[in-house]
């Protein structure tokens, strides 16, 4: 029972210490997009992939104004896009296979990967991933929507610094943990 209770107590401050990291402002956001992507560019169309890389920028960045968390001299967020996968047709799939209609749908979602470099030098590692499990929530959907909402989970995650708390992993601080509740836990 000691040993629980010397655990949790262990938790938590490594955990108040990783919330403490996001003090420090966020300066700049860049996105890449990662090799297992760019090679579903001939499938979805560079166009859509470029799009979605400007698009978790985007709401990245408006997540940290949003909460105070951008300012100058401050971190320096690198992020990958590395998997995206659509819930409907793109417009590239629908030219190149006659048969297909934007009336077919499937479950989609994204993997964000990184690292937060810090003034001081040091990183921390992020990764994020949230793909749909049921279907029946797909029907009402357009093509990037499950992407989408990943990139907004995670910008708000990372902006009121949840993401941070949720990295920190006891064990190892080099290695990352998924932060989400779906999908194959990744540590």
């Amino acid at each position: 029972m000691k040993s629980l209770i010397l655990a949790a107590a262990m938790a938590a401050g490594a955990i108040s210490a990783a919330h403490a990291a996001l003090r420090i402002p966020i300066s700049e956001v860049t996105v890449d997009i990662g090799p297992a992507l760019q090679a579903k560019a001939d499938k979805y169309g560079q166009k859509e992939i470029d799009k979605l890389a400007k698009e978790l920028r985007q709401d990245v960045e408006r997540s940290l104004s949003r909460t105070g968390s951008a300012g100058a001299r401050g971190a320096i967020l690198h992020l990958v896009l590395a998997d995206a996968v659509p819930n409907r047709p793109t417009f590239k799939q629908l030219g190149d296979h006659v048969g297909l209609s934007y009336e077919s749908f499937g479950v989609g979602g994204a993997t964000i990967e990184g690292a937060v470099s810090y003034p001081d030098g040091h990183s921390q590692p992020l990764h994020y991933q949230w793909y749909e499990t049921d279907i029946r929530q797909s029907a009402n959907t357009w093509t990037w929507t499950d992407a989408t909402w990943t990139f907004q989970q995670f910008a708000d995650r990372l902006a009121t610094g949840r993401a941070y708390a949720a990295f920190f992993d006891l064990r190892s601080q080099r290695r990352a943990c998924q932060i989400d509740g779906r999908g194959p836990p990744r540590v």
